[in-house]
């Protein structure tokens, strides 16, 4: 027994070390990123290299190492699963026409006094539905930087209700590859996780519509483009057949079996084989064709090259990048907590957080910044909920009131951020740069201070669950 104690205490970590372990990855990923624009899955591959030194040097050996890197992906396989359906939802969505209708249906409702909110509703759909920010900036948010420029209404406004509702989506819809990753990585599930959002997601979407149609009415006597929607509709109406009650069956099964409680597998797996069906019998597409766009869609063909490119989205592979990175990332997680890396780190810095304000206030504080210093979301998502996942769990605070904190302090700013690839995707492909319309994402920055603020009255704070 004396024995056991004297190796245990060999293998854990200093503050020192600690804090040097994570200086080096965090200097690995910011050079590599933004001195040398290298992808983050080979800076990854030399953080799991230092890291894993540095548990070498503690005394483990590589068969140690292998089995904290394997403990944390093992964890979150049930979620790496809904990863690959995510890629088979999309794809099915854009065949069955679920999209498509969205867009069409969606431009009835723009007129110049109401085009902000109804923008950021369709924006906030699109994103739901494909569950992609950057390819509903890349299409619809295109678009409606065409139609709002041709209004005369300030493009930063526009680009801000773009941003606001395209992020809408990449926060709360179930196929969102952020969200799978917030509730695998603090040890939810999806749905409860979703649940969770709810309380701080749904009061500040209300007040972001309101404030756009406030400013939407100085805008009411300008002239709507007809021409460049015409275009649009024409064109979708060319490849697709557009009755909104049978092209929306598949997102309405979806979201009915998700409010039912089925697992995110059987609600996705329904929705896909109903979207495969319409796109076969009421599309007439061939067979063939949308099986194979369940591994890899292809682009449309509807002559409009940003409509093209997201009728093209979807498929296994198309999830590749966030799959990997995520392996990637959950080992070198595995060995920073099995290691005792961050629990040496943070101890003190936690044990100084009493109240859950406090660590609310914390979790989200520590998401911005760890967008600040890696440039991604994706990183700061899995590093700070597994950092945080003790001090939840110690509060007896339910595991989705962190994955909600750490998406409110990582996906929601990542976009206000000038140098995060979501900055500079926005401002590349909306023409806006990110400091005009950051004032104008409402949605983004107001969603963690109202979080904070319900946190300090005690709102929204999920008791922990054990199942």
């Amino acid at each position: 027994m004396e024995n056991t104690d004297t190796e245990q205490n060999l293998h854990t970590p200093g503050f020192t070390q600690s804090a040097l372990c994570f200086t080096g990855n965090l200097l690995i990923i910011s050079l590599g990123l933004f001195i040398y624009n290298l992808s983050l899955h080979s800076l990854m591959f030399f953080c799991l290299i230092w890291t894993g030194i540095h548990a070498r040097v503690l005394g483990y050996h590589y068969s140690d190492i292998r089995s904290m890197m394997s403990a944390g992906i093992t964890q979150a396989l049930p979620a790496i699963y809904i990863f690959l359906l995510i890629g088979l939802v999309i794809a099915s969505f854009m065949h069955s026409g679920t999209v498509a209708s969205l867009i069409y249906h969606g431009l009835d409702l723009l007129s110049p006094s109401l085009f902000l909110a109804a923008g950021l509703i369709l924006c906030s759909l699109m994103s739901v539905a494909t569950g992609t920010s950057w390819g509903t900036a890349g299409t619809l948010g295109v678009v409606l930087i065409g139609i709002g420029d041709a209004m005369g209404i300030p493009l930063p406004l526009v680009a801000g209700m773009v941003v606001c509702g395209a992020t809408f989506g990449d926060k709360m819809s179930p196929v969102s590859d952020t969200t799978n990753l917030a509730a695998m990585s603090a040890g939810t599930s999806l749905y409860r996780h979703i649940g969770s959002m709810l309380y701080t997601t749904a009061p500040t979407f209300v007040l972001s519509l309101l404030i756009f149609l406030f400013l939407g009415m100085r805008f009411a006597d300008n002239s709507l483009p007809d021409q460049e929607i015409l275009a649009i509709r024409e064109a979708l109406a060319s490849q697709y057949q557009l009755n909104l009650f049978v092209t929306l069956l598949p997102l309405l099964l979806m979201l009915a079996l998700s409010v039912k409680r089925y697992s995110a597998e059987i609600s996705m797996t329904a929705s896909i084989i109903l979207a495969m069906l319409i796109a076969i019998f009421y599309q007439g597409q061939h067979p063939v064709v949308v099986i194979d766009a369940l591994w890899l869609n292809t682009p449309g063909t509807t002559g409009i090259v940003s409509l093209d490119q997201l009728l093209g989205r979807g498929g296994m592979y198309s999830m590749s990048w966030t799959l990997l990175l995520s392996l990637l990332a959950l080992a070198l997680g595995g060995i920073l907590f099995r290691a005792g890396f961050l629990k040496a780190l943070l101890e003190g810095f936690i044990s100084r957080v009493r109240s859950t304000l406090g660590l609310i206030a914390s979790t989200i504080t520590a998401s911005l910044a760890g967008n600040m210093a890696m440039g991604e979301a994706y990183i700061s998502i899995i590093l700070n909920c597994q950092l945080f996942q003790r001090a939840y769990d110690n509060k007896k605070i339910d595991r989705a009131v962190l994955s909600r904190s750490v998406e409110e302090g990582s996906t929601m700013t990542t976009a206000l951020i000038p140098w995060t690839t979501a900055g500079a995707f926005y401002s590349a492909t909306l023409g806006v740069p990110v400091l005009d319309y950051l004032p104008y994402a409402f949605f983004n920055y107001m969603n963690p201070l109202i979080s904070i603020s319900m946190a300090a009255f005690g709102i929204g704070l999920l008791r922990k669950k054990f199942t």
